[in-house]
């Protein structure tokens, strides 16, 4: 028989990919294009949606046009996104009207300091299990419809369309015939009731965002319709939708209760599977919608990193103190250690566990002495104490501490980072062989949509890990330097406010 493939979208924040699976769960092709990203003020943060459509498809494209199949031989096609960052398109034109917005985008942190000032934050955090934070979807919908010229008047004609980039896509392929986000992406607006899994009419009032705007809400696996669109010459199933962190937690196989992952790219983003029901946090991390899955519906417990890999391509970019970020790894190396620099990567804020958008980034302890290859080495273990701080808050909340944590994303090729990682949290971490887990989740809740895996034990016996890293270093030091850690956040916050 012809070999079958599934199809991933893999949108992400810097950069749209798409990768091509066979049956075996490996990679046969693979393809990846940036984009523009956009700063028109500080703080704010704007993707084109237009370019976000052109270079998916691009990359959609090319990865059939490098394996050398025919579009016929792809069994279904599944999507995966940067979550938060918002799109409001017209119904008819399939135009956007303003720019995406970014989850990282901070232009709505006042008009959320107004919100906590009339007590909604537990009220919102009641319901959708989240802080309230510009972080998320409503308050930069509000901003579009306050602030675009006539377009809170069409929303509320009906003529507008919201989405995270998830819905935008799904609209492009299908030709705008679905209007859908899954429950993943949903519980990542403000306006999503994750206990009842619906759009909450409360918080549609509060945040003045009219219903009709909204997508449909859809399980994580399950056939919504097929491709129609000039870029897919014939109908493909589109099969999955799915946040990228919830992606890269089923692609990480998380799917035991108290099972975790960690992913480094852009931001970190630690998620740990809490089963069947949301568990609420009492240190500033999310409950959140893992998936939906054969009518059954599981929840995580997340805390989101909002600076982790793009401080080392600030160090390349902003202080050229290397021309790859490859580099930094025996950069940080040739040095034993940070020679007492601490470096704080607040450069959008402090997320969890603080949740301090007035917080900015800091480097203490330099001396004469100091290099770059300190520098460099402070901001990996930066990365890696920012992971523990959330790790610690899960196990504070959830009274249960792992013993293992998968990782995925880019910095995680870097072992030096990684073995610091494993020495601070005092937990094995263990690196897959493949490394685009969040590709391969969207994959395989397309491919169990369509019956082209069974079941998700028959993907688990595919997939075998790349390395494991073992704690080594004393535990008294390593509380050592996470006090010194502590110090140095300490300093880094409410900066802007003074």
């Amino acid at each position: 028989m012809k070999p079958k493939y599934i199809l991933a979208l893999d949108q992400g924040t810097t950069s749209s990919r798409a990768v091509l699976f066979n049956s075996r769960c490996e990679i046969v092709s693979m393809s990846q294009r940036p984009f523009n990203q956009q700063f028109p003020q500080p703080g704010w943060v704007e993707h084109n949606p237009l370019e976000i459509w052109s270079t998916q498809s691009f990359v959609m494209e090319n990865v059939v046009n490098k394996a050398d199949i025919e579009w016929s031989d792809i069994e279904a096609l599944g999507i995966t996104n940067q979550r938060e960052t918002t799109v409001v398109w017209d119904r008819q034109t399939s135009e956007p009207v303003y720019n995406a917005i970014v989850w990282q985008d901070r232009r709505t942190a006042d008009y959320c300091d107004v919100l906590r000032e009339r007590g909604l934050t537990e009220r919102i955090r009641e319901k959708t299990g989240l802080i309230l934070d510009a972080y998320f979807s409503a308050t930069k919908i509000r901003w579009i419809l306050d602030n675009v010229p006539g377009a809170r008047a069409r929303a509320e004609r009906g003529e507008l369309c919201f989405g995270t980039v998830d819905s935008w896509l799904a609209w492009r392929l299908s030709g705008g015939r679905l209007h859908i986000t899954d429950v993943s992406n949903a519980s990542r607006t403000m306006l999503f009731d994750i206990h009842t899994l619906d759009w909450d009419d409360e918080l549609l009032d509060l945040f003045d965002i009219p219903r009709s705007m909204l997508p449909e809400v859809v399980p994580t696996s399950a056939v919504y319709g097929t491709t129609d669109c000039p870029q897919v010459p014939v109908p493909i199933p589109i099969a999955s939708l799915a946040g990228d962190q919830q992606a890269a937690l089923f692609g990480q196989q998380c799917i035991a209760p108290f099972s975790a992952k960690t992913t480094y790219g852009t931001g970190c983003f630690i998620m740990l599977n809490t089963g069947d029901r949301p568990h609420a946090s009492a240190n500033n991390l999310l409950a959140t919608v893992a998936w939906q899955l054969g009518g059954k519906t599981t929840y995580a417990l997340e805390g989101s990193v909002f600076v982790g890999g793009s401080v080392i391509q600030w160090l390349r970019d902003g202080l050229k103190l290397f021309s790859s970020s490859a580099d930094s790894e025996p950069l940080a190396a040739s040095v034993e250690d940070t020679g007492g620099v601490y470096l704080v990567p607040a450069l959008t804020g402090l997320g969890a566990p603080y949740w301090d958008p007035y917080a900015r980034g800091t480097i203490v302890g330099i001396t004469r002495g100091t290099t770059s290859a300190h520098i460099t080495r402070a901001a990996l273990e930066a990365i890696a104490f920012e992971v523990d701080d959330v790790v610690r808050a899960m196990a504070a909340d959830t009274g249960h501490t792992s013993t293992e944590m998968r990782v995925d994303g880019g910095a995680v090729a870097n072992s030096l980072l990684m073995q610091f990682q494993a020495d601070l949290t005092g937990v094995r971490i263990i690196r897959p062989s493949v490394m685009e887990s969040t590709a391969l989740g969207a994959a395989m809740f397309a491919g169990l949509a369509v019956g082209f895996w069974h079941s998700t034990d028959e993907i688990c016996a595919l997939l075998k890990p790349d390395r494991t890293f073992s704690p080594e270093a004393a535990p008294a030091l390593m509380e050592q330097r996470r006090k010194r850690w502590h110090e140095a956040v300490r300093r880094s916050r409410h900066w802007i406010e003074e």
